[in-house]
């Protein structure tokens, strides 16, 4: 696959993340730290790491019932571990379309258009909890107040933070039960401003407002729900418990905002697999709010996101292979334009 401008740029942005995370700390005292770890905790960690996916695997199941009832767990999980693996390899973050397409060619009942819409539910999914949790944490009574966090001081962040979920809560019911107006109304405003992207946009709105099926019942909404939210927790006792592997001592609310300003951080554009960006957003996080030793904090940042990144990385390339996939395929996917997946009783039920 070609790079373009946003994957040269992400490359050199990660590069330049690296390399502020390593000014200050020798690779020696990360391979000290590193052999010093906890192995019985760290392995816990990884374990935890690797159980996410199959976490996400399954609240997926429930995203897509209104499209297609009662899908079988293995092409859930084996979509889930490709797209995560194409993320980790590729430029420019075609994991998204990989774990849609993988899906596609087990299951093609199920239209690429309907599958690619169910991810962005999916991670409106995330960023709302990512975004709770992260309050949460910001309300511990130990997080140091006196402290800023992701550029402003705690009382604004909480702010931002609860007007951000509500705003995106609120889009996604206008988006499910008001879709012709919303659309309506994007249709008069890109005429207006961008006339070439009125189409574009449109058939966007549309693929997006099929994949939302699961809004309408509060049953899937609230099994949707538990299912990301249980995510997120164990991600966040994962690191947890990686903190506890090299000994830095912070309570789990920690590993909680960690965690926040990690998923805000690596959406910028970055090189495959999210180094630099990951380990600046721990770094930044671990020694600038919660003071731990710099040289601690970035050991286990490389260390927690190496480890973690071989064994999905195995495991979706393994199901990449044996479903006889290529990368030229995803490359023909990218250049397909979105198309809508039908607002009819199927998708929307």
């Amino acid at each position: 696959m070609k790079l373009n401008w946003r994957a040269v740029l992400g490359i050199a942005l990660s590069a330049g993340f690296l390399w502020w995370v390593l000014r200050d700390v020798s690779p020696s005292e990360v391979w000290a730290n590193a052999r010093a770890a906890d192995p019985a905790l760290l392995l816990v960690s990884i374990v935890c790491a690797t159980l996410v996916f199959p976490i996400r695997a399954r609240r997926w199941r429930t995203i897509l019932s209104p499209i297609e009832d009662r899908i079988p767990f293995g092409p859930l999980w084996r979509s889930t571990a490709i797209g995560m693996m194409v993320n980790n390899v590729v430029p420019a973050r075609v994991g998204e379309i990989a774990r849609a397409y993988a899906l596609t060619r087990e299951r093609p009942s199920i239209a690429f258009s309907a599958s690619f819409a169910s991810l962005a539910v999916d991670r409106v999914f995330d960023a709302v909890i990512v975004m709770l949790l992260l309050l949460v944490a910001l309300l511990d009574p130990a997080f140091p107040s006196e402290k800023t966090a992701i550029g402003q001081r705690v009382a604004n962040t909480l702010g931002i933070g609860t007007l951000f979920a509500a705003a995106l809560l609120t889009f996604l019911y206008l988006l499910v039960f008001l879709p012709e107006r919303i659309i309506t109304l994007y249709e008069w405003f890109a005429r207006r401003v961008a006339p070439k992207l009125e189409a574009r946009g449109r058939n966007v709105l549309l693929a997006f407002a099929a994949g939302l099926g699961v809004l309408r019942s509060p049953r899937r909404f609230a099994e949707v729900f538990w299912w990301a939210l249980l995510h997120w927790l164990v991600m966040g006792f994962s690191f947890w418990t990686g903190f506890k592997a090299f000994g830095i001592d912070v309570s789990y609310q920690a590993a909680l905002l960690v965690q926040g300003v990690i998923v805000v951080g690596v959406a910028l554009p970055q090189a495959p697999g999210f180094f630099g960006v990951f380990e600046a957003a721990a770094k930044w996080t671990l020694v600038g709010v919660y003071g731990v030793d710099a040289g601690r904090a970035v050991s286990w940042a490389i260390a927690y996101h190496f480890l973690t990144f071989i064994p999905i990385t195995a495991i979706g390339a393994y199901y990449f292979v044996r479903l006889g996939m290529h990368f030229r395929d995803l490359g023909a996917q990218t250049e397909r334009p979105p198309a809508a997946a039908g607002l009819g009783p199927s998708a929307s039920q």
